[in-house]
């Protein structure tokens, strides 16, 4: 559980961090440009934690998915940028396909040892 809490933060993170890009080039203020450095090196690394236990396929779509999808609907609300029935089709079909990787995903089952993995145990006489 703790593994999708660390991907959950990383998605805000790094919208966190894009937002702030945009705030930076628009105010002509440069410290959104630190804070934005900040946080996407802050998001790779809680990435890097999630995919201890989540399948690096699914937490990098889920992560840079879901960080797209939001930073689109921020960036019309925020700050007037326009959306296209082009882009909403682009967005429901990105959001079918996180779904898609999402249900795909199970965990592993335990698996009887094999004969490779048996190597170096030897019975004791």
């Amino acid at each position: 559980m703790i593994y999708w809490i660390f991907l959950g933060m990383a998605i805000i993170a790094e919208i966190t961090g894009t937002l702030s890009m945009k705030w930076s080039s628009i105010s002509d203020d440069n410290t959104g440009y630190i804070f934005m450095l900040v946080m996407i090196t802050f998001s790779y690394i809680l990435l890097s934690f999630s995919v201890k236990k989540i399948a690096l396929g699914v937490a990098y779509a889920m992560w840079e998915g879901t960080g797209i999808l939001i930073i689109t609907l921020c960036s019309v609300l925020l700050f007037d940028e326009s959306i296209s029935l082009l882009k909403i089709l682009g967005l429901a079909t990105l959001i079918a396909g996180i779904t898609l990787l999402k249900s795909g995903m199970h965990s592993k089952k335990e698996q009887p040892e094999t004969v490779s993995e048996k190597r170096g145990q030897h019975a004791v006489v």
